[in-house]
């Protein structure tokens, strides 16, 4: 069995009382708030990087990547 990470072991420590339902959803939506702030600094980082803007993205929208397949005999 794995072993858990320093996020998982200060979760634990933290939350050692039952939390109210409400509480948990609260958690939960800190959570996830935290993480989605994360991926838009990073997606923003990335396209500072590459010098990317809304040229590339309406590229991207316009790129077909799927895999043509051979018509059924």
């Amino acid at each position: 069995m794995p072993a858990l990470n320093n996020l998982q072991l200060e979760l634990l420590k933290t939350f050692s009382r039952p939390l109210s339902e409400k509480q948990l959803l609260e958690i939960r939506q800190l959570l996830s708030a935290y993480f989605a702030q994360k991926i838009d600094d990073d997606v923003d980082t990335l396209f500072e990087q590459n010098t990317w803007d809304t040229t590339k993205v309406d590229e991207w929208l316009g790129e077909h990547l799927r895999t043509p397949y051979a018509p059924h005999p």
